[in-house]
């Protein structure tokens, strides 16, 4: 039964699930500070950091699919969390840059 569990939850589904999300023209926000997106990011993303994230959610209301990441995953969550407190669903947490920056160059 703890097999089932690991198929549900593994990283290996939740990586095939964001492939999709961001095949399908996402709205694609980097939440870490301005500083740190200077330095690198996915191409085409938005810059809103996590501290400016409430002020923003403006940015976010017609957006079909949004996609959140940072540094190491957990900004992005917390992201995820604000933003869908405030009525915002369709919210994807791609984890890190990186990770979105791979998937996008796969497509």
């Amino acid at each position: 039964m703890l097999n089932i569990f690991k198929k549900i939850f593994s990283v290996s589904s939740q990586g095939e699930q964001l492939e999709k999300v961001i095949s399908r023209e996402s709205f694609l926000v980097d939440v870490r500070t301005s500083g740190e997106f200077s330095l690198g990011s996915v191409k085409g993303a938005v810059n809103i950091p996590l501290g400016n994230l409430r002020n923003e959610l403006f940015k976010f209301k017609d957006q079909k699919n949004i996609v959140v990441f940072c540094k190491s995953g957990a900004r992005s969550a917390q992201a995820k969390r604000i933003l869908e407190q405030n009525g915002i669903q369709n919210v994807t947490n791609g984890r890190t840059w990186k990770n979105v920056q791979a998937i996008l160059s796969k497509q």
